[in-house]
C-alpha cells in the first residue's frame, strides 16, 4: 500500500493555472480557508478529542515506570539523585482545549498542518498531593495529497511531532528539577497521543472529500457519476479538483453525449472564495436525456389550456383558412408535438439559451370520432432559462423567447405559416413550458466537496459554463 501511495505520490502535484480547462468535467476549486473549517468542524464535538484524555503516566507504566526513564537502570533510576520521583504518579491528560488550526499549502505536495493546544494533566506529586499542570503544544504535521485506491482525493499523514510550549503549574508541590523529568516525559509521549488525533482529523476530512465522488440520481433520466479526471491540483491558495461525470442511463448503461467543440476559459479566483465551474456538457446531458426519454415530447389538447387561449377549427379558420379544405367549425384541435433532436443549449455573455427543434402535427378533434390530420409544422422554440444555485443542483426554469415555425406538408392547400407563430407561442408558454419546467426538477447536479454550500454563490454565465464563487 505504501508503495502504491508513493507512486501516486511521485507522480506529482502540479500547481493550478489559468487559462483554458481543455476538458468537460467539473471544476471545483476549494480554498484553504475552508478546508481549515473542515478540520476545525472535525475537532468539535466529536469524540477525537476525548480520545485523548487519558493516562500519560504512573509509577510502574509508561515513560517513568519499571522500563522507562525511571526503571532499573534507567536515565534517572531509583538509586540515582532524582528518587524522589517515585512519587509522582497517574500523570494524566485531562482536559485538551480545542486546538487552533492553521494551515499551509504546500504546492505540488500538499499540506502544511498545525494544531495548537493546551493540554492539562492531573497526577499525584510528592507526599501525595494533587498535582495540576498545563502545558502549551504545537502539532505540526506534514500532509501529502493524493488519490486512494477508490479514486477519491485523500490527505495522507507523512510526517508528525510536537513542539512543547510553556509549563505551568497551576496546583501542588513540584520540586525544581522534576520539571525537567516532567518536560522529557511529555516530549517522548505526546507524540504518540496527539499524532494519531491528526490521523483522526484528516480521516474526518477524507470522507468529505469523497462525496465529492458519488453517483448522483437525475429521478427516471438515470444518474451522473462524479469521478476524478485527473490527479489533484494544489496551489498556494486552493485546491483544484478536475471532476468527470459519467453519465448513465436507468439501466446503468453510459451515455456518452457530444462533447463541445472548445475548451473553456476558466476565469481567475479571488483570494477567501470557493469556485465550482460547470461546463456545458452537463446542461446538453440533462437535456439530452430529456428527449431520449420522450419527456420532451406532449399531445396538447383543449383541456391543457385555458379558455383564454383558442383550439379549435373556428380559431385556426381565422388565421389560415386555406389549411382546413372542407372541415366545418367548431371542432377542436389536438397538436401532437415530438422533438426528435436533443436540444441545444448556449452559454455565453451572462445568459442561458435552450433551441428545441420540434415537429407539430396538427389534428382536428371530432368528440366522437377518428381524429383527423390536417398539416404538419416544423418548430423551433427558443427558451431562456434563469438559473438559480442550491447546496446539491443548479435549478434551471425556462420562458419562450421565442418560436420559429415553417409549413411542412398540409393535407388541403400551402399556406404561410408564419400565421400562426404568435398563436402557436401563446399555446406553447400555457401547456408546454410549464411541463418543462417540471421535468427539469432534477436540475444540473453539483458535487458536494468539503460541504461547501453554493446555495447563495455568485453565479456568472461565462462562454460553454456557468461559474458559482462563494466567498469563504
Amino acid at each position: 500500500m505504501l508503495g502504491m501511495w508513493s507512486l501516486l505520490l511521485l507522480w506529482g502535484l502540479v500547481t493550478p493555472c489559468q487559462g483554458l480547462l481543455e476538458k468537460v468535467g467539473t471544476l471545483a476549486r476549494i480554498d484553504k480557508d475552508e478546508l481549515g473549517k473542515a478540520i476545525q468542524n472535525s475537532l468539535v464535538g466529536g469524540p477525537i478529542l476525548q480520545n485523548v484524555l487519558g493516562t500519560v503516566t504512573s509509577v510502574n507504566q509508561g515513560l517513568l515506570g519499571s522500563g522507562g526513564l525511571l526503571g532499573g537502570g534507567g536515565l534517572l533510576s531509583y538509586g540515582g539523585v532524582f528518587g524522589v520521583v517515585e512519587e509522582l504518579s497517574g500523570l494524566k491528560i485531562e482536559e485538551l482545549t480545542l486546538p487552533k488550526v492553521s494551515l499551509k499549502l504546500l504546492p505540488g505536495f500538499g499540506v502544511q498542518l498545525s494544531l495548537h493546544t493546551k493540554v492539562g494533566l492531573h497526577g499525584s506529586g510528592p507526599l501525595g498531593s494533587l498535582l495540576q499542570l498545563a502545558a502549551e503544544v504545537n502539532v505540526s504535521s506534514r500532509v501529502a495529497l493524493g488519490v486512494s485506491s477508490r479514486g477519491t482525493p485523500i490527505l495522507v499523514l507523512k510526517r508528525c511531532s510536537t513542539l512543547l510550549g510553556h509549563i505551568s503549574l497551576l496546583s501542588g508541590l513540584l520540586p525544581a528539577p522534576l520539571f525537567g523529568v516532567v518536560e522529557q516525559t511529555l516530549f517522548k509521549v505526546l507524540p504518540g497521543l496527539l499524532c494519531p488525533m491528526v490521523d483522526s482529523v484528516l480521516g474526518v476530512v477524507n470522507e468529505l472529500l469523497g462525496t465529492a465522488l458519488s453517483l448522483v440520481p437525475l429521478g427516471a433520466l438515470g444518474s451522473v457519476e462524479f469521478t476524478l479526471a485527473t490527479l489533484p491540483l494544489i496551489s498556494n491558495q486552493y485546491i483544484e479538483l478536475d471532476i468527470n461525470p459519467i453519465v448513465k442511463s436507468v439501466a446503468g448503461d453510459v451515455i456518452d453525449f457530444p462533447k463541445p467543440p472548445k475548451p473553456i476559459k476558466v476565469p481567475p479566483k479571488e483570494d477567501h472564495t470557493s469556485q465550482v465551474v460547470v461546463p456545458l456538457y452537463l446542461f446538453s446531458t440533462v437535456f439530452g436525456l430529456l428527449q431520449t426519454n420522450g419527456a420532451l415530447d406532449i399531445d396538447i389538447t383543449r383541456e391543457l389550456v385555458p379558455s383564454n387561449v383558442l383550439l379549435t377549427t373556428t380559431d385556426l379558420a381565422a388565421l389560415v383558412p386555406e389549411a382546413l379544405g372542407k372541415l366545418p367549425p367548431g371542432q377542436q384541435l389536438l397538436l401532437s408535438m415530438r422533438v426528435k433532436e436533443a436540444p441545444s443549449v448556449t452559454l455565453q455573455n451572462g445568459k442561458a439559451t435552450i433551441s428545441i427543434p420540434a415537429n407539430i402535427h396538427v389534428l382536428s378533434y371530432p368528440p366522437k370520432g377518428t381524429p383527423e390530420a390536417l398539416f404538419e409544422l416544423n418548430v423551433v422554440l427558443t427558451l431562456n432559462a434563469q438559473l438559480a444555485p442550491s447546496v446539491t443542483k443548479l435549478h434551471l426554469s425556462l420562458s419562450l423567447e421565442r418560436l420559429s415555425v415553417k409549413l411542412a406538408s398540409s393535407f388541403a392547400h400551402a399556406f404561410d405559416a408564419s400565421r400562426l407563430e404568435e398563436w402557436l407561442s401563446d399555446v406553447v408558454r400555457v401547456a408546454y413550458v410549464p411541463k418543462l419546467n417540471v421535468d427539469l426538477d432534477v436540475g444540473i447536479p453539483l458535487p458536494k466537496v468539503l460541504n461547501v454550500n453554493f446555495a447563495n454563490a455568485a453565479l456568472e454565465i461565462i462562454e460553454n459554463a456557468v461559474v458559482l464563487t462563494v466567498a469563504s
